[in-house]
């Protein structure tokens, strides 16, 4: 089981200021790459019902998003979202909902004082790992 991911530092920078923008609501996306690196994000529009509580990416646009992928040769890497008021740790509904147990979740802070502002999870059958961000 993998203990790192691995991006790009420009996604990262990327994920970061699109959380800034609209501090108050959960942003979302995919991300994807190649031979083991982020190297693009996929911005998605926030489907959930109440944006500032929870993310949901609709299954048209993940089908988009991934037919995207296919053909630019890269493959799903990340999940990530925003949480505008807590830590960005998983929430329980988050852990409820990681239908994806491979892919590492990135979860922004917007706080300033967070000292990480973006984090990274495996979350499988109910368990949480951290993994160690590799910027590169």
């Amino acid at each position: 089981m993998q203990s790192f991911a691995r991006i790009k530092k420009k996604i990262c920078e990327e994920i970061l200021r699109r959380a800034r923008e609209n501090p108050l609501a959960e942003c979302c996306g995919l991300l994807a790459g190649c031979e083991g690196t982020i190297t693009r994000a996929f911005e998605a529009v926030n489907a959930a019902s109440d944006p500032t509580k929870s993310y949901e990416i609709a299954p048209a646009e993940i089908f988009k998003c991934m037919q995207e992928m296919r053909v630019s040769g890269l493959e799903l890497r990340g999940i990530y979202h925003s949480h505008p008021t807590g830590e960005n740790r998983p929430s329980t509904r988050d852990i409820e909902l990681a239908y994806y147990p491979e892919t590492p979740y990135f979860i922004i802070s917007v706080l300033p004082e967070a000292q990480k502002p973006i984090r990274a999870f495996l979350i499988s059958g109910g368990k949480v790992t951290e993994l160690e961000i590799q910027t590169v």
